[in-house]
């Protein structure tokens, strides 16, 4: 018998801001690991809620596809203008090939090399922070990861003001129809920049991406286009996110923010559990390409399988007091960068940039106080806060 979840739409943005949330969806998982969802957009959907089932769809990349969109929300029955030309939206091998070009400019070393920058730069954000007494919290922390989203891409100088400015509206814009505004800016700057680093290329991310050669054949422009947007939106919504509902977390939990001023927790460790616990990219999506058992279910070639990451991240079969914030939590097999072929390229960058974040709060503020009601975004693909107002105490 199927299980359509008719009482708990996970689809629903307005779901992930309820206090009830973990009861809910902890019932849910306990019910079975795989549900039916019948949603409102892309018809019926496979929601998958347990730790052990959402890494095999993540790892099966044969089994699993990505092709036909990674992102609930496109409508049922439609295929995303990048399928097969975008790293989300491609299977192996085609799908290292995408990658190969950009690993360099996310590796842990590459990343090793630009960490004091990055902690300088939050230094700098929560010192402006900590002068103005009160602020937005969610504006402080988007800053960062669009600045070294900027030296990535060696923005030059004189553009860099234009391309944060489209950025803030791409990422930050109150409607749908304003972030599509600030995208249809910032793609056509992208393109201006890939075909002058294809004649004149530099040590940058776009030349590389713009210069790269698969079997000897370069990529073509509007994939490079696309790769190069698809990083950036990556790139600078999860840190934005998770940053921000990180604060939000330690601002409500004075013991935890104390212990990590007192250097009673690593910060790596630190990182990877508010990674865990926010889990801002809810879901990911994934197409079945063949017959196959998941969970008790019979999935069949073509269905949609929804990976609710917030959930497997809260299983108490993967994780000791799921319902917990542990610091110290070790090992921390969280799924909040993926898993398998798609785990997140950008993973070591994002976790310095969370990790200077963190420790410029922590040694700059002696305590964060809200200063208003939070707003959350309505979305199931960053959920977090789109407006954090805060009364900051200097240390």
């Amino acid at each position: 018998m199927l299980t359509t979840t008719t009482a708990v739409d996970l689809t629903d943005p307005a779901l992930w801001a309820r206090p009830d949330t973990p009861e809910l969806v902890d019932a849910l998982r306990r019910e079975a690991p795989v549900h039916l969802t019948d949603t409102a957009d892309d018809g019926p959907v496979w929601s998958v809620l347990t730790y052990r089932e959402s890494a095999e769809v993540l790892r099966n990349a044969a089994a699993f596809s990505s092709e036909s969109g990674s992102l609930l929300g496109a409508g049922e029955g439609n295929v995303p203008v990048g399928s097969g030309r975008m790293m989300a939206l491609t299977d192996p091998p085609r799908h290292r090939e995408l990658r190969a070009p950009a690993n360099p400019f996310f590796s842990k070393s590459g990343v090793k090399g630009a960490a004091r920058s990055i902690a300088e730069r939050a230094g700098e954000l929560f010192d402006r922070a900590v002068e103005q007494g009160e602020t937005d919290l969610v504006d402080v922390v988007s800053a960062l990861p669009l600045a070294v989203m900027c030296d990535l891409l060696d923005v030059p100088e004189e553009d860099r003001d234009m391309v944060v400015r489209v950025c803030d509206v791409a990422f930050l814009g109150r409607t749908p129809e304003e972030r599509r505004a600030g995208h249809q800016q910032l793609i056509p700057y992208l393109l201006h920049q890939v075909m002058l680093r294809r004649s004149d290329p530099r040590d940058d991310l776009i030349s590389m991406m713009a210069t790269y050669r698969v079997k000897g054949r370069l990529l073509p422009v509007e994939d490079v286009v696309l790769n190069l947007d698809n990083i950036v939106v990556g790139g600078v919504q999860t840190v934005r996110h998770t940053a921000a509902m990180g604060l939000h977390t330690l601002v409500h939990r004075p013991d935890l923010w104390q212990g990590l001023q007192r250097g009673e927790v690593s910060m790596d460790t630190a990182v990877d559990e508010l990674l865990r616990w926010t889990s801002v990219g809810l879901h990911t999506l994934r197409t079945a390409s063949r017959d196959i058992e998941l969970g008790g279910r019979r999935i069949r070639r073509g269905d949609r399988v929804a990976v609710w990451v917030w959930s497997a991240n809260r299983d108490p079969e993967a994780f000791d007091r799921p319902e917990e914030i542990l610091l110290d939590r070790s090992p921390n097999k969280h799924l909040a960068l993926g898993l398998g072929a798609h785990y997140c390229i950008g993973a070591p960058l994002a976790k310095a940039e969370l990790s200077a974040l963190y420790t410029a709060a922590l040694e700059r503020a002696a305590r964060i106080e809200p200063a208003g009601p939070v707003t959350y975004n309505r979305s199931i693909i960053n959920f977090g806060l789109d407006h954090f107002p805060v009364r900051i105490t200097p240390r």
